[in-house]
């Protein structure tokens, strides 16, 4: 689960609002509000053959979240898309990568939290990396995490920010514990996500998974929704205990970073065969076709 220095990306090229500079030269102003504040929000896509998985639903989520922040200037679609081919033609880029977008608030004129000191406008980010899924196909194990994931009236976890220290907490208990990642509680006591993806859980022939009550709207995440509804699998938005989780039959994370990959135990605890089951892999296999076929052509 560390990931490993990948010599491809010594020598990167970075995108900071359209200029394209060596990783080793790449720079922020420290008057960025991502620096200053964490006020940014972000989106992880990921390039196959050329090709950018559900490209406009992650574009739409990532205005969606400036537009919550009151971002005074949100880059276009087209705009966005034009320095995302620049980038990976750049970097000589097709296959295998994950590319991290972060939209900004900003530079300020002065240090401080009050957005009325943003006047220059938005900083946009492109950070593509050789990169495949990160996850253990074989399984990973998780921790339940006492920091939990914060509600509505919080911090809004529809807003696909980078405000992510509840995340990075809950990583360093997982951590500790030997854990692969953390699994993270609503303060309801409720199943939300892992640290870092979403979660389901599978019970004789039923999928469920939490709602997005305290997890972000994965686009991942309603891509598997939209499987199952196509395939004839019953699956279900729910709320889920921890002892719903534990007896579960299978359990499997996605995300865009490393796709899905089963749960094998849960606090020390072995999830059915502690193998990947017959329901993760068919939607394993489901969903390698459809990133074979779709999405937005970026690179001929």
């Amino acid at each position: 689960m560390l990931q490993q220095a990948n010599p491809l990306n010594q020598n990167l090229i970075v995108n900071i609002n359209g200029k394209l500079t060596p990783r080793a030269e790449a720079s922020v102003s420290p008057f960025d509000s991502s620096v200053q504040n964490g006020d940014a929000v972000w989106e992880g896509l990921r390039l196959y053959d050329g090709r950018i998985f559900k490209l406009k639903e992650h574009l739409l989520r990532l205005r969606r979240s400036a537009m919550a922040l009151a971002y005074a200037s949100i880059p276009t679609d087209d705009e966005i898309i034009h320095e995302l081919k620049r980038t990976l033609e750049a970097n000589g880029m097709r296959d295998g990568v994950h590319v991290r977008l972060t939209l900004t608030r900003g530079e300020k004129y002065t240090s401080g939290l009050d957005p009325r000191i943003n006047t220059a406008g938005h900083t946009l980010i492109i950070l593509a990396e050789h990169k495949p899924p990160v996850y253990d196909k074989s399984g990973i194990t998780l921790k339940t995490s006492a920091h939990r994931r914060p509600p509505a009236d919080v911090l809004d976890q529809k807003i696909h920010s980078c405000n992510q220290l509840t995340s990075i907490l809950a990583k360093l208990e997982a951590n500790a514990s030997g854990a692969d990642d953390a699994l993270m509680l609503d303060t309801r006591g409720f199943v939300a996500e892992t640290n870092a993806t979403h979660l389901f859980f599978v019970e004789g022939s039923v999928v469920r998974t939490p709602t997005t009550a305290a997890c972000p709207e994965g686009i991942t995440r309603a891509a598997i929704l939209e499987l199952c509804e196509k395939n004839n699998i019953d699956c279900r938005e729910a709320d889920i205990t921890l002892a719903e989780a534990y007896r579960a039959d299978e359990v499997f994370c996605t995300g865009t970073m490393g796709e899905i990959a089963p749960v094998v135990g849960i606090d020390g605890r072995r999830i059915g065969d502690a193998a990947c089951g017959p329901v993760t892999a068919k939607l394993s296999e489901l969903f390698g076709e459809l990133t074979s076929t779709e999405g937005e052509r970026v690179i001929e």
